[in-house]
C-alpha cells in the first residue's frame, strides 16, 4: 500500500498529479485489493480512483455522478468525529431552523405556558380567603371533635381489641390497657388515630391515615432518641421516616387539598 500522505492525496482531493509507472502499479495493486476494494466501492471511490488511473475513462463519465462522491465524501470526513453531544446539538440547530422556516418560533412553548402580559385575575381577596380558611378550620375542628367523643364513647381500652365482648369485671380488669405493655398502647393509640382519618371502614390506606400511622412512628422514635443520643442507626431511620412523610402530605397537596389542609391542623404538623 501507498503511504497515508499519499493515499489521502489520492482519495481526498481531485488535483491528481501526472501518475508514474510506480504510482499506478501501487493503486492498481491498492484497489484489486477484495478487501480494499468492497470498502472503496461503498463509500464511492471507486469511480474516482478509475478517472485517476484512466484519464481515457474519465471523459465518459458525467459531472453529475461525480457531485453526489464529493458531498457523501465531505459528509463522512466531517461528521465521522463528531461527538454525541456535538451531534445533539446539530440535531437541535436543525430542527430550529426548520421551525423558523415555518414561521414558528425557535423554541417550543411549556405545556402550560402563560405570556407575561396575560392578567392575573383573584376571584377572592386575601380578607375573604382568610376568612373562608377560618371557616373551613371551624368546621374540620368541629368534625374532629365529633369522631372523638363518639370513639372514646363507644370504644373500650381493651388489650388484644377485645373491645365489645361479654366478660366479667375480674376478667375486664386482667384485659385492661392499662395492664398492657408500652407497645401494646402505642399500637392501640395508633389504631384509634387511624380510625378518626378513615374513609371507609377498614381503611388503612389512604394517604391520610399512612400521616398518621406514620406520624405515631416518628414520635415513637423522637421519644427514643430522647433518651439514646448517640443511636445513629435509629436517627438514620427517622430522618427516613420523615422523608417518607413528606412525600406522602406533597402527594396529599396536590391530589386532595381538603383533606391535606385538615390532617395538617389535625395533627400539628408545620409546613
Amino acid at each position: 500500500y501507498l503511504p497515508r500522505y499519499i493515499q489521502y492525496s489520492y482519495l481526498h482531493t481531485f488535483h491528481f498529479p501526472p501518475p508514474t509507472t510506480a504510482s499506478i502499479m501501487s493503486l492498481r495493486c491498492f484497489f484489486t485489493n477484495p478487501h480494499v476494494a468492497s470498502k472503496v466501492s461503498r463509500n464511492g471511490i471507486a469511480m474516482l480512483g478509475k478517472a485517476a488511473l484512466f484519464p481515457a475513462a474519465a471523459s465518459s463519465i458525467a459531472p453529475q455522478q461525480l457531485q453526489p462522491t464529493i458531498i457523501s465524501i465531505n459528509h463522512q470526513i466531517r461528521y465521522k468525529s463528531m461527538t454525541k453531544t456535538k451531534q445533539r446539538q446539530r440535531a437541535k440547530m436543525i430542527d430550529r431552523e426548520k421551525r423558523v422556516a415555518q414561521g414558528l418560533p425557535a423554541k417550543p412553548k411549556p405545556p402550560k405556558y402563560l405570556p407575561k402580559d396575560s392578567p392575573v385575575i383573584n376571584a377572592m381577596t386575601r380578607h375573604e380567603r382568610d376568612d373562608e380558611s377560618k371557616r373551613f378550620d371551624f368546621a374540620a375542628a368541629e368534625g374532629m371533635k365529633t369522631k372523638m367523643t363518639t370513639q372514646s364513647e363507644s370504644e373500650e381500652n381493651m388489650r388484644f381489641q377485645f373491645d365489645g365482648l361479654v366478660m366479667s369485671d375480674r376478667v375486664r380488669r386482667v384485659f385492661d390497657l392499662t395492664n398492657g405493655s408500652q407497645r401494646e398502647v402505642v399500637t392501640s393509640q395508633k389504631r384509634r388515630g387511624m380510625e378518626l382519618f378513615q374513609l371507609r371502614e377498614g381503611d388503612t390506606g389512604s394517604s391520610a391515615v399512612q400521616v398518621v400511622a406514620l406520624t405515631t412512628r416518628i414520635q415513637q422514635l423522637q421519644t427514643h432518641m430522647a433518651k439514646h443520643h448517640k443511636d445513629n442507626s435509629t436517627k438514620r431511620g427517622l430522618d427516613a421516616v420523615y422523608v417518607r412523610r413528606r412525600k406522602v402530605l406533597d402527594y396529599m397537596e396536590r391530589k386532595d387539598f381538603e383533606s391535606y389542609r385538615k390532617v395538617v391542623k389535625s395533627l400539628g404538623l408545620v409546613r
